[in-house]
């Protein structure tokens, strides 16, 4: 019998969320090009009263209490609600309430202002931020803690609402913090300002993993990672990543400093596959060396070439190269490409606008190059395996916010286009080449896995109007450009399956193995975070809603095989007595067994399966490794924060 909670658990608007994520809606057009989707949000946690945003340089309030900033590019936005910023185009005003005369300052170098015309209470900004009662004879650090600033560093700039002398707002490093109690405490205002100065995107969502990215910052830059169910903002990687990785951008520059000593130049990119190794120079140069950096092939800079941004390499080719320039003039390349080991690059810029490229990305099966650029990010289709012409490009970032797109990226599978956004942060898309080139993954977690009877797959790139599996109909539960989602029918057999679908290109023919299992754990395709529930409540399980010790966890999947009884294809399971998986299934926490108390078809819904698991009474606090496996085959391994 299922619980009642199983079905309340089943109407939650987190599942119903999680469902439309992964259900491409039936009748509504899609952009067949890019629909982007935002990854995380513009915040950073840096273990400050709440998450940070980057540098703003001024603050002040106008009128009815309106907070307004000029961010460290010159841009200005104004909130009344500190949740929602427009962009302001307004000036700060100039000082107009100095202090009172015999004012002495409380540290060296801080600007001192009366609250109000007149008033003996005195705010001072410097390292920290200070409050007078006496006219600026004593004064009280509102910063300081444990030998820092609650507000992540010097204050840039301070400002006293006029309407009420207790309400201030300071400006740092870390963002605009505002207190309404004459800065006996803070809070951030950094929620929705598009202030994220999101340089490089560093590695696509794999796993357990989500999308790392780097963060411009004084100290140089920073890198962060976007943890699956955390959802407060960017995690620093001192925090997220496991002891046995090694940061990205650590080796990166040890690299950039090594070279620049060994090629006499101030290296600015490098790429790396096995011993294949690509330098580029802030002058425009480029170097390839096949024998990890004992002999180099030099090639001299084009006139008015820039800096040299990003260079990507096929790990299956290393004798293929692209380089994303920094235009230092009109008409100076922005894209070159090299077929032949550095030897010679020929330019692809074509009818690329003027102004730095700052991010390429390739997927060489169709010829499909992405940049990032000053005006946003452009793809062409060109011959990556043989000298030719270059290629038009054609802009497809129109629904991203209007600023410079610092990097592209593509995931492993070359399924999912990530662009970074100056300010906003990072946002993602199906890849357009996959409307090329479709492509059939799992549904639930987007790998390309094999299939299994029941099991839901989707085909990217594809709107698909039928399909058979090994000559039987399989089921089409869902249709659009960008991805439709068809069953595996219950009754398939075999070792491999040919999943044959008709499309808008026409006939397509899929060859995958058929397990009689592939599990898969359900996951929110925007933040990678598992479809893991409480049994009792209902609610999801994240960093804020962390699992317990004895706690009952309900986990949606899919691919676990047939059931018993058996049930059709394509017709959703009963809300009650719904069939049991037959399959052995194993759960593991950090790869310690725990208990599977059922595995059923999930109620009320079609090729989705239930499976409800008991924690120990013992956990450790933090975050977990979870995977769930069928019959010896495991999962997708997902990330559950535990908590005391």
């Amino acid at each position: 019998m299922v619980r009642s909670n199983t079905v309340r658990w089943l109407r939650t608007a987190a599942i119903a969320a999680a469902l439309a994520a992964v259900t491409p809606a039936l009748a509504q057009p899609a952009n067949p090009q890019a629909e982007w989707r935002k990854v995380g949000n513009s915040l950073r946690l840096l273990g400050l009263p709440s998450a940070a945003g980057g540098p703003v340089e001024r603050v002040w309030f106008g009128l009815e209490g309106r907070l307004t900033v000029r961010l460290a590019g010159g841009n200005t936005y104004t909130t009344q609600d500190l949740e929602t910023w427009q962009p302001a185009g307004l000036q700060p005003p100039e000082p107009s309430t100095p202090p009172p005369a015999g004012a002495r300052a409380p540290e060296s170098g801080a600007r001192m202002q009366a609250a109000r015309s007149g008033s003996a209470t005195v705010y001072a900004s410097g390292k920290h931020a200070w409050r007078s009662e006496d006219g600026g004879l004593n004064w009280r650090n509102l910063t300081q803690f444990r030998g820092g600033s609650l507000l992540g560093g010097p204050l840039l700039d301070l400002a006293v609402d006029p309407a009420s002398e207790q309400r201030i707002a300071a400006a740092t490093a870390a963002g605009v913090w505002l207190s309404v109690d004459a800065g006996l405490s803070w809070q951030g205002a950094n929620e929705g300002l598009p202030n994220l100065a999101v340089r490089r995107i560093l590695a696509a969502p794999a796993g357990a993993r989500g999308v790392r990215i780097g963060v411009e910052e004084a100290a140089g830059i920073g890198e962060y990672e976007w943890l699956p169910g955390q959802r407060q903002g960017w995690m620093p990687a001192g925090r997220s990543i496991l002891p046995a990785e090694r940061s990205i951008l650590d080796d990166e520059t040890a690299l950039k400093r090594a070279l620049s000593t060994t090629l006499g130049a101030r290296v600015t990119a490098v790429a790396v596959s096995g011993d294949s190794l690509y330098a580029g120079a802030s002058d425009g140069r480029l170097w390839a060396s096949l024998d990890a950096g004992a002999s180099w092939r030099p090639y001299a800079a084009a006139p008015g070439s820039g800096a040299v941004e990003r260079i990507w390499l096929d790990p299956g080719d290393r004798g293929f190269a692209l380089a994303a320039l920094a235009s230092a003039g009109p008409g100076a390349p922005r894209v070159l490409r090299t077929l032949n080991a550095g030897t010679y690059w020929d330019d692809l810029s074509a009818n690329l606008p003027d102004g730095p490229a700052y991010g390429i990305a390739a997927d060489r099966s169709t010829g499909a190059i992405y940049l990032a650029a000053a005006q946003g990010v452009y793809m062409t289709l060109a011959d990556l395996r043989a000298p030719a012409q270059a290629t038009p490009w054609a802009p497809i970032g129109a629904a991203l916010p209007e600023a410079p797109v610092r990097d592209v990226r593509l995931d492993a599978a070359g399924n999912l286009l990530l662009a970074a956004v100056e300010g906003h942060g990072v946002y993602s898309t199906l890849a357009p080449h996959r409307h090329r080139q479709p492509r059939v993954v799992h549904t639930l977690d987007y790998s390309p896995r094999g299939a299994a009877p029941g099991a839901l797959l989707s085909v990217l790139g594809a709107s698909v109007t039928s399909a058979a599996a090994n000559s039987a109909s399989a089921v089409v539960l869902a249709s659009s450009p960008a991805e439709s989602q068809i069953q595996i029918p219950f009754g398939v057999a075999g070792d491999t399956l040919q999943l044959e679908v008709n499309a808008a290109q026409g006939r397509v023919v899929f060859g995958l193995p058929l397990k009689s299992v592939e599990p898969a754990i359900l996951i929110d395709r925007d933040d990678g975070a598992p479809m893991l529930m409480d049994a009792d409540s209902g609610v999801q399980l994240d960093a804020m809603n962390p699992a317990r010790g004895g706690m009952r966890v309900q986990v949606l999947m899919s691919g676990l095989g047939r059931v018993q009884p058996g049930w059709p294809t394509g017709l959703a399971a009963p809300l009650k007595d719904s069939p049991r998986v037959t399959a052995p299934l194993r759960a593991l926490l950090d790869g310690a067994p725990v208990e599977v108390l059922r595995a059923t078809l999930a109620p009320g819904l079609i090729g989705y399966y239930l499976v409800e698991v008991q924690l120990p009474e013992f956990l450790d606090a933090g975050s977990s490794e979870f995977v769930v496996e069928a019959a010896g085959r495991a999962s997708n391994p997902v990330r559950v924060y535990v908590g005391q």
